[in-house]
């Protein structure tokens, strides 16, 4: 055998994944958020991107129709001179300003400015010199005043917590070490850190930082500083002076609350069933997270990107949400202008590359676009009978349902209802919802939406009765009884997920309430 070299030349086929396409993968799977953040690095790196800022029409208008303003009326400004309003002295009649002000100029500026009321004696006329804008909460420079400094922001915890430290103590260490447990407390209210590791990291003794987490605990909102659940609730009971000893015991067994273990609550408080109610009732009104009303984090809001209406024929109209869009154009006479002054070959290349990657930019946003607008449009005609009659109507729906419909892959139409949301009639909902698994149905009949399901099985423990509590196998023959094949295991699941209690905890609540 001997071994030879050649050439051969081969035809095949095979896919390449090129930046471009990378970069359109990459942009259709973005949320709002990311796609925004990635958009404006394009903006910074590429010189030959510009956003696209929409101008309202009524700005528009009100902007066209200003050059045409005339001064013919009473007390109108002459167009001719339109930086009269701009000047640092107003001339005008002192009689045209007895005649607006319906008094004697005189009673204007007596107390304010006796040398106006002078001046206005004096002549015919009179020179009004405004103040500078630094006297009326502006800057010293000529420049507008900033109304915006004007406003009122939302005080945060951290600044809540700190002014009443201001009144509790001066004493240096002690304020020390407030400050550091302060910080340490979360959004919730809770303190998170263990007093042993902030009395390690401050060198100060573990007596100290516990007298001044008991200080902090008498701050407003009630239970802020808690360690835990329990300490939260006690504290907030104290400033009510409800902390009684079966009050006490009841805060410290809250694993049988949560379980509604009724009896053994009893037994541990020493009372009746009707203190017992009285008692849950006025832990439920408490608040476990006291810090949440001085929130500093502002709450986002979901934007949807495509928004479903019902038309005037019954139909619906799918259309994309034009805010959440981001609009760039390729400067084409600014690449013109600068690539004919460029004369090294680099800068050409670095204009080159640069138009190329901005023509890809805009055409991968206006397919990521498109490709939304007809997955949405797909998923509305498989779920029309949601947008017409709710949740109980959700019919079972996957990827492949959809991709095969409108002639796509199932990883792009994956890609797509990732971080994307629909804004209908019904709410704010993900695209991802209305993708459910199917529960056969019984008998042959046509399967169920899963979420179909599990909405029913809560509206069947909302409505039972206080003497007949559905067990999981009851509502299993209920569920059968309207066509819907589903396992006990399934339901118990659905059960858990909605956070319904069993039925034996359901049938004590019950019980208690009727006592």
């Amino acid at each position: 055998m001997s071994l030879l070299q050649r050439l051969e030349m081969r035809q095949g086929q095979a896919l390449v994944m090129t930046p471009q396409l990378l970069q359109a993968i990459k942009l259709l799977q973005l949320s709002q958020i990311d796609l925004a953040t990635y958009v404006d690095a394009e903006l910074e790196r590429n010189p030959l991107l510009e956003r696209v800022e929409g101008e309202p029409d009524g700005d528009r208008a009100n902007a066209e129709a200003a050059p045409e303003a005339s001064g013919d009326g009473d007390g109108e400004f002459d167009s001719a001179e339109p930086d009269n309003w701009m000047s640092t002295e107003l001339t005008v009649s002192s009689a045209e300003m007895e005649s607006v002000l319906d008094t004697r100029l005189d009673n204007v500026f007596s107390d304010d400015n006796p040398s106006h009321a002078r001046e206005a004696a004096s002549g015919d006329m009179l020179t009004l010199t405004p103040a500078p804008y630094g006297n009326s909460g502006g800057s010293f420079d000529g420049e507008a005043p900033d109304f915006e400094a004007t406003l009122t922001s939302e005080v945060s915890l951290r600044e809540h917590l700190s002014a009443q430290l201001d009144l509790a103590t001066r004493d240096p260490g002690d304020r020390l070490i407030a400050g550091f447990l302060i910080d340490a407390v979360d959004d919730a209210g809770y303190m998170r850190e263990s007093i042993d590791e902030v009395a390690e990291r401050l060198g100060a003794s573990l007596d100290s930082v516990a007298r001044v987490l008991k200080l902090i605990q008498t701050f407003d909102p009630p239970g802020i500083g808690a360690r835990d659940l329990a300490e939260c609730l006690s504290l907030q009971l104290r400033e009510r002076d409800r902390f009684d000893p079966a009050m006490q015991a009841l805060v410290s067994r809250l694993d049988l609350v949560a379980k509604r273990d009724f009896p053994s609550l009893r037994r541990l408080c020493g009372v009746d069933d009707e203190d017992l109610v009285d008692m849950l009732a006025e832990l439920r009104r408490l608040d476990p997270k006291p810090g949440r009303a001085f929130g500093s984090r502002a709450v986002e809001v979901l934007i949807p990107d495509v928004f479903v209406r019902a038309a005037s024929d019954g139909s619906w109209l799918v259309e994309l949400n034009a805010e959440a869009l981001p609009r760039v154009l390729v400067n084409q006479s600014y690449y013109a202008r600068v690539s004919r002054g460029a004369a090294a070959e680099g800068d050409k290349a670095f204009l080159s590359e640069c138009l190329q990657t901005a023509n890809w930019l805009t055409r991968s946003l206006e397919q990521r676009a498109r490709t939304i607008l007809k997955v949405a449009s797909e998923i509305v005609r498989q779920q029309d009978a949601f947008f017409v009659n709710g949740v109980a109507h959700l019919r079972p729906l996957n990827l492949k349902t959809v991709a095969e419909a409108i002639g796509m892959h199932e990883s792009t139409v994956s890609r797509v209802t990732s971080n994307k949301s629909i804004g209908t009639s019904r709410g704010t909902l993900e695209m991802k919802y209305f993708f459910t698994a199917a529960i056969p149905g019984a008998a042959g009949t046509a399967s169920h939406s899963s979420e179909a399901v599990r909405h029913r099985i809560k509206q069947l423990v909302d409505g039972e009765a206080t003497g007949d509590v559905l067990s999981d196998d009851a509502l299993v023959q209920k569920l059968r009884d309207e066509g819907i094949d589903i396992a006990r295991r399934t339901v118990a699941k659905y059960r858990e997920s909605l956070r319904i209690p069993s039925s034996i905890e359901r049938r004590r609540e019950h019980f208690a309430y009727a006592r």
